[in-house]
């Protein structure tokens, strides 16, 4: 079992056990009192490189990553530096999140929220559209084409965005296949969770153009941001080196400035 397999299980497990406890008609009836659904893919294509700033506990790889500041503070933090969206990473087994992370972000900020999950049932869908989430994450590596399909689907059918992540060629094809507006580019592989920040390069040279992209995993510096953004790319995802900033307003901001 390679790591994303055994991810995948863990998410599946923890996820039977909230379907115990919660009936999906409760959920959806949570998923439309939520108010002011908030435009995840112009953030995506807001004039500049986007930063969708991650709050981020811990990760398979890294360990614990930040255990001194509270959500809110980080949260804030993001907001005031400027970043165009937040996501939430909700995995309870290998990344320390929660439901209850999300739902305290979406009382603090008036940004878009992904959750950023291993969404691979409908009823992640509608806890994310209960929790006041205004996007999922639909990774193509965890899915078959057809539960691709099916809940990117449904995922709009619920009023919910999609960012659909792919990091090999094979799954590029797929997500385009959906035309999806929002497209993000991993350069870590899941399987192995080796990073390569060259995946991006690669892959956009099959993007037709119509999709918005963000470039995820292994970004840090000023100096990556301003390459990717002239290569065409829309945004990026960054969590863990924010998170462990000592000053996470002034990094977003440093990331976000425009250049002169």
């Amino acid at each position: 079992m390679n790591h994303l397999e055994r991810i995948v299980a863990d998410a599946r497990r923890e996820l039977e056990q909230r379907r115990s406890r919660r009936s999906e008609d409760d959920l959806e009836r949570a998923g439309r009192r939520r108010q002011g659904h908030r435009d995840f893919p112009a953030a995506v294509r807001a004039p500049g490189l986007s930063l969708i700033a991650e709050h981020k506990r811990r990760s398979p790889s890294a360990g614990a990553i930040r255990e001194d500041l509270s959500l809110e503070d980080v949260v804030a933090a993001y907001e005031r530096g400027g970043a165009a969206a937040i996501s939430v990473l909700t995995d309870g087994p290998n990344f320390g999140g929660s439901l209850d992370d999300l739902v305290r972000a979406r009382a603090i900020t008036d940004l878009p929220i992904l959750r950023k999950d291993f969404v691979i049932d409908r009823y992640q869908l509608l806890e994310a559209a209960a929790a006041g989430a205004d996007a999922v994450l639909l990774i193509v590596a965890a899915l078959s084409p057809e539960e691709l399909r099916d809940l990117y689907g449904e995922a709009s059918q619920l009023g919910l965005d999609a960012l659909v992540e792919v990091h090999d060629a094979a799954e590029l094809k797929l997500a385009l296949l959906l035309d999806a507006p929002v497209i993000g580019i991993n350069n870590r592989n899941l399987t192995t969770l080796e990073v390569d920040t060259g995946t991006t390069y690669e892959l956009l040279r099959d993007v037709d153009g119509a999709a918005a992209i963000v470039a995820e995993s292994g970004l840090r510096d000023r100096d990556q941001l301003e390459q990717l953004e002239a290569a065409g790319v829309d945004a990026v995802l960054i969590g863990e080196a924010l998170m462990r900033s000592g000053d996470i307003e002034a990094s977003v901001a440093a990331l976000t400035a425009p250049t002169m």
